[in-house]
This record gives structure tokens, sequence and C-alpha cells, in this order.
């Protein structure tokens, strides 16, 4: 029985989630915080095995809470957001960014037609992440960083291809706010997001990187410094274009691996475009997105890395890599920053 925490100041959204959550045989609702610090005491006192929290409540709002929650009891949490709002988007990002797991959009009413999705997507994902056991984790930051072992026969990349999940937006937070703004190839990114949220995730992160981050259009020109997000419901793909430049392209086909947009739709289009001069990283993520693309981008001759367990919230997507041998090398976390920066500055073997 999954035992779940409501911190929600609405009662009619709390008793809705109440409601949604006690159809379902294998949840039970222990207990419904109407502010932060309720949320933080029963959090210590009911230990539920996850806490789905609302941003914007009184007395203290749903990052305060997240972050008490996590230094005090860490465990599963999922924010639960209205993703229109500016300043509750950006809380939303701060609370991910203090260690809770994922963002879903509140719940419309029993009578609009989205109801039954949006039960749907809110019921899985509490289910998915009651079953992440939450430490805290920090990057590795001691010891040597691995330096960039090329498999592009003398070629520098002309891109990166990034692709996570669960836990991503920490990642790609440690990641980007690593680069330096003068990064001298472009990257691409799929990161599985709950529809609406991509652009408040771009906007949070620009805070923290001097790159250039943007949400992909079709037929955009693939600019060095510049980082480009797959949108809502489409496939972020790269193509060559007739002038030999490299391009987006975007893609409402069906779903891959239940996924729109997918990171091996992604990978596989680098795969071919590059020629393999471009680097594949898969991050922490649930399932096995990325996975074959990854292994398709290996073969293909460009340079393929996955984040390490350690500092991963979830190993599903680089397991699965590991596991058909798509990998070339595994980084912490920590490093990553400095390993692509390597990978793209080094010396071209002569």
């Amino acid at each position: 029985m999954i035992r779940i925490l409501i911190a929600e100041d609405s009662r009619v959204v709390s008793v809705l989630l109440k409601t949604i959550f006690e159809q379902e045989p294998d949840m039970q609702v222990v207990g419904q915080a109407m502010n932060g610090e309720e949320a933080v005491r029963m959090a210590r006192e009911l230990k539920p095995d996850i806490v789905t929290m609302d941003i914007r409540m009184p007395v203290m709002d749903g990052f305060e809470a997240t972050h008490h929650i996590m230094r005090e009891t860490p465990l599963p949490i999922v924010v639960i957001s209205i993703s229109i709002n500016d300043e509750e988007m950006n809380t939303t990002f701060r609370a991910l960014e203090e260690g809770a797991l994922a963002v879903i959009e509140k719940p419309v009413g029993i009578s609009h037609p989205d109801f039954e999705d949006n039960r749907r997507d809110l019921v899985n994902t509490v289910r998915a992440m009651s079953e992440i056991r939450v430490v805290r984790r920090r990057p590795d930051t001691d010891g040597h960083s691995p330096s960039f072992r090329s498999g592009l026969a003398g070629r520098r990349p002309e891109v990166i291809a990034i692709g996570c999940s669960t836990g991503g937006p920490q990642a790609l937070l440690a990641v980007l706010k690593g680069l330096r703004a003068d990064f001298p190839v472009p990257i691409v990114v799929t990161q599985h997001m709950t529809k609406g949220f991509v652009g408040g995730l771009i906007a949070w992160l620009q805070k923290h990187t001097p790159l250039t981050l943007r949400l992909a259009g079709d037929r955009q020109l693939l600019e060095a410094g510049a980082v480009y997000f797959a949108p809502d419901e489409h496939h972020l793909l790269v193509e060559r274009g007739a002038d030999g430049w490299l391009y987006t392209r975007l893609d409402q086909g069906a779903p891959t691996n239940a996924l729109r947009p997918s990171v091996t739709r992604l990978f596989h289009s680098v795969a071919h475009a590059a020629h393999g001069a471009a680097v594949g990283v898969l991050l922490t993520g649930m399932g096995e997105d990325g996975a074959e693309g990854l292994l398709a981008m290996r073969k293909a001759g460009c340079h393929t890395i996955v984040q390490d367990n350690a500092s991963s919230v979830v190993y599903g997507m680089p397991g699965a890599a590991l596991a058909i041998e798509a990998v070339d090398e595994v980084v912490g976390l920590g490093k990553m920053a400095a390993y692509l920066t390597d990978a793209v500055l080094r010396p071209i073997p002569v």
C-alpha cells in the first residue's frame, strides 16, 4: 500500500486528490496538510511513502517545505503545480533543485474532458515516484575527473545530444551551469517533462548558465553556445542541410517507447546526421528510453557517455544503455561539465 501525504491549501483540490488516490486499490491518503509547516510536521510524524506538494501555500510555501523535508526526513516528493503562473513555475523548479522528484499539473475538475488523462498521469506518476529510494545526494566533486577518450577518429564533436527523465532538471542544472559562455558546439536536449512545463524549465535553467537556452523550433540552424530543448508533444531531431550545417527538425509522429518527445528518436537522428562527430549523453531517468538510440550513436562512431549510478536519481535509462553495451564511458554528474568541455576543446590528435 502506497501511503500518501497531500500538502494542499485548497480544500476543494485536497478533497479531489484524496478521491483520486483512494480509488486506487494500492493507495491510501494518510494525511492532508493545509500549509507547508503542517506538511513538514506530518511528514516527520506520519512517515508517508510519498508527498504531493502544492507550491503556493500560507505559513510556509512548497519550496520551503521541500527544503525542510529533504533535510529532516528525505522521501519522494511530487510537486503539483499550475503551469501558467510564472512565479509559481520558478518556485516549482526551485523545489526540484531541493530534491523533489517530479512536477505534474494540478488535475482539472471531474466534469472537464481532460480529467481522465490528468487523473491517469497523476496516479501513474505518484505510483512510480513512490518506489524511488530518496537519499541526500551530492555531486561527486572529489578525485580525478575522467578525461575525454575520443571515439571520433580525430574529429571534434559538431553537436552534443542529451537525454534525461526523472531527476533530469537537477542534472541539467549541474551540467549547464558548469559550461562556459563560449562553448563551441550546440547542445540538443530531450527531457521528459509534463506538458506545459518545458518553458518554465528553460527559464529556470537560464538563470544559472551563460549559454543561450531555446525552445527548439522547426528547421533552426544549430548555433555554437546554444541549447535547444524539445517542445511539448514533438520529437526533436537533428538533420544536415544541403549547405552542410546541422538543423533542428520537429516531428509529431507516433510516440517511441510510449514517449513523445523520445530520447531514442533524438539520438538516432544525431547518429545519422553527424556522421560520427557527436557526443551522446544519457542522464538520470526512469525506463529505457534513449538506450537504443545511444547504441546507434556508438555504432555510428559517436562518443557515448552515461551518468553514474551514485549521482543519478533513477538509474533506469543509463543502466539500460550499459546493459546493451551502448556506452563508452560512465561519468559522475559533478564531473560531467568538465568532461564535455574537454571533449570539445581538446587538441585534435594528428
